[in-house]
């Protein structure tokens, strides 16, 4: 029966090959499985008409029914066919570029026709660009339910005859060679408690739902499997990863922590900190590899955090490294680290892709005796000449930046894998992460540290640039540092953005020498340039710096209090929230500053009001995943987020959260799913990943 959903498209009746193609390349239909899989996205009621006089906008798809009064071919460059079709109330245009023999083949003046498609308004009337249509009397025949599908197409399609319409009759053949062939994919136990309908009854209903109710029914069905699935999926490879990597026993908690702890720790730990630690130095005495992903907003002690745990790991006879995607981001974690330990007896060291040729062979060698106790570094790290002496921990920064492959380089460092840590300073939703990141254990920050005062964020417009200047001589004058960030370098004319060099010159204007000093940053700026233009605003010599999101990450000056964010309607969410984490890093009051031109569009006002009532980067990026979809936030472009069909894993979160407690359940019980109940979900998997080992699904 699974052999029936695996049957080749091109194998159904009124396919050809050409139209096959198209469907492959297209819509990644290859199978009568995926084309049941690809849903409608809205549904037309055909007992509903339009009148042409009440048409009054271009966003919904609508019917109407008429009589061809008219047709009118004009030809020249712009060759056109022309359609007018009257009802009681008016007249409308429906024009066709393409196929205009067969399509005027196909419309007879005095027929009655219904008409599909997208209103389009055009020198200040409505018409349709190549609707779909029949005539009435067929209409009447061939209607079979009162919701008509409605199928996302390519112009492509369209031009080939498989329009939404089509679909909707290639979906019914389908179904009707499906009778009883549809095999069940949930245990009759998961489908009874959760009432659901069976796998063939919902794919019918997804496409033909006889009223509201079935279609609701339908799509509770399909979303459950959608995300049950995924979730199993991660509960298999998390039960997977822990029965087949054994890991270092950490049993210790000795002097290197220890004295650091009381000795040199610059600050209290917060309770979310110690939590956390806690966690991971539970995770690492069990005598199975450690893979846990550790959350923070910005500013929340990640690095600190990481440390401890290293210094754990040093304490029972192990080396610990970090790898950071950009050789800025290993700079800051090692300059970081360094000045933690710069009291204590251990050997830190920096890898790179600049790390110089003698150097390298000392550290290398320096590595490999066991006298480097931390290595940081980027990519370098991974390369085979690369030799720990006993790696025990390894730190991934910004996991989402690593391929598998370099991530497996970096676990074969040590005979056994070493415990693995991944951070992210980009806040992670519950519900992506329980996706993306599903088969890790999962820890979190959610404090900042004592002492820390909320950065007010304000929303300024263009015309409010005097008032903004005066602020920041009030700050300066207060002896503060100030950040003033443009998106580009060149002025782009399509994009009508602040050009930085135009926006430096002003504020030179403003700011004039020598009462003030001014510093520029910028991507296309020398390496050697860049850094003394940074060097000179982290010893406090420039008071404003003029610069591009290169200051992302990387610039750490606690004096800094003042993020004034031009064009900001231009910014991400997340991108937003990481530039504001530049300030608020000493006990001053600091500030965010988002200007913007003087009138936004509503997803640019949903931004700039986000980021101004609330710092919580979960808030945050909850509301960037609402706004932009899960693709590709914090760059987690993931087979688990990316597969989805009909869930929606922000709508959809108590449906997440259900999901994973009951797959969970289900695994710790019955890890390989040899109990006869699980069968169907068993079969599932396997032919999933189309393989007969179970054991190897991860």
């Amino acid at each position: 029966m699974r052999e029936f959903l695996n049957t080749d498209i091109e194998l159904l009746p009124s396919i050809n090959k050409k139209k096959a193609d198209i469907l492959k390349k297209e819509i990644n239909v290859f199978t009568f499985g995926d084309l049941l899989e690809y849903f409608p996205f809205r549904y037309l009621d055909k007992s509903k008409f339009t009148k042409i006089k009440e048409i009054a906008s271009e966003e919904n798809y609508i019917q109407v029914v008429g009589r061809v009064v008219k047709k009118e071919l004009i030809k020249g460059k712009g060759q056109r066919l022309i359609i007018k079709l009257q009802d009681s109330t008016g007249v409308i245009d429906l024009v066709f570029f393409q196929g205009i023999k067969w399509i005027n083949d196909s419309f007879a003046i005095g027929v009655d026709y219904v008409v599909f498609g997208k209103p389009t308004f055009f020198n200040g009337i409505f018409n349709f660009a190549h609707p779909e249509f029949e005539t009435l009397m067929s209409y009447k025949r061939t209607s079979i339910e009162t919701f008509f599908p409605i199928y996302h197409t390519s112009e492509r399609m369209k031009n080939s005859f498989l329009s939404s319409k089509a679909l909707a009759k290639l979906s019914q053949e389908v179904l009707a060679l499906a009778v009883n062939r549809i095999e069940e994919t949930l245990p009759q136990y998961i489908t009874k408690h959760y009432n659901l309908y069976t796998k063939e009854r919902a794919l019918r209903e997804i496409h033909f739902p006889k009223n509201e109710e079935s279609l609701a029914k339908a799509r509770a069905r399909l979303k459950f499997e959608e995300l049950f699935f995924m979730q199993l999926e991660n509960q298999v490879k998390k039960h997977n990863n822990k029965a087949r990597n054994k890991g270092f026993v950490f049993a210790n908690v000795g002097e290197n922590f220890n004295s650091f702890y009381k000795t040199y720790l610059p600050f209290t730990l917060t309770g979310a900190q110690q939590r956390v630690v806690k966690e991971i130095r539970n995770d690492m005495r069990t005598g199975y590899q450690m893979n846990r992903l550790l959350q923070g907003d910005v500013g929340s002690g990640k690095t600190l955090v990481a440390l401890l745990c290293m210094l754990i790991a040093i304490d029972n006879g192990f080396q610990a490294s970090i790898i950071a995607p950009t050789e800025i981001l290993a700079q800051q974690h090692y300059n970081s680290i360094k000045n933690f330990l710069k009291d204590m007896p251990l050997n830190v060291s920096l890898l790179t892709g600049s790390s110089k040729q003698k150097e390298r062979k000392i550290l290398l060698n320096s590595l490999s005796e066991g006298e480097t106790h931390i290595l940081i570094g980027t990519h370098a790290i991974l390369e085979d000449s690369v030799v720990f002496k006993n790696l025990g921990l390894a730190i991934i920064d910004e996991q989402h930046r690593f391929g598998v492959e370099q991530r497996a380089k970096m676990w074969a460092k040590n005979s056994i894998p070493p415990h693995v840590l991944v951070m992210t300073a980009t806040p992670i939703p519950r519900t992506l992460a329980m996706s993306v990141y599903g088969d890790l254990e999962c820890s979190v920050i959610d404090e900042l540290p004592k002492g820390r005062k909320p950065i007010q964020t304000v929303h300024f417009f263009d015309k409010d640039v005097l008032t903004l200047f005066n602020f920041m001589r009030k700050q300066i004058e207060l002896g503060r540092q100030i950040y003033v960030v443009y998106p580009l370098i060149k002025e782009s004319e399509k994009m009508d953005l602040k050009d930085l060099m135009d926006g430096y010159e002003s504020i030179v204007r403003e700011f004039p020498l020598p009462k003030y000093q001014i510093s520029i940053v910028h991507g296309q700026m020398k390496a050697e340039d860049k850094d003394y233009e940074m060097q000179r605003f982290k010893d406090g010599i420039t008071n404003i710096m003029v610069a591009t999101t290169v200051i992302e990450v990387g610039v750490d000056v606690p004096n800094a209090t003042v993020m004034v964010i031009e064009n900001a309607e231009r910014f991400g969410l997340a991108q937003l929230h990481q530039l504001r984490g530049r300030v608020g890093r000493g006990q001053e009051q600091s500030y965010c500053i988002l200007r913007t031109k003087d009138e936004l569009s509503q997803e640019g006002l949903f931004r700039i009001n986000t980021m101004c009532v609330t710092n919580n980067g979960f808030e945050i990026a909850q509301a960037d995943l609402q706004l932009r979809g899960p693709g590709n936030i914090a760059g987690t472009q993931q087979s688990g987020v990316m597969e989805l069909k009909i869930a929606d894993i922000v709508l959809d979160e108590p449906l997440m959260v259900q999901v994973k407690d009951l797959a969970t359940q289900i695994i710790s019980y019955d890890p390989l799913l040899k109990a006869e109940e699980n069968k169907p979900l068993r079969d599932y998997m396997v032919s999933k990943h189309k393989t007969a080992d179970f054991s190897q699904i991860s």
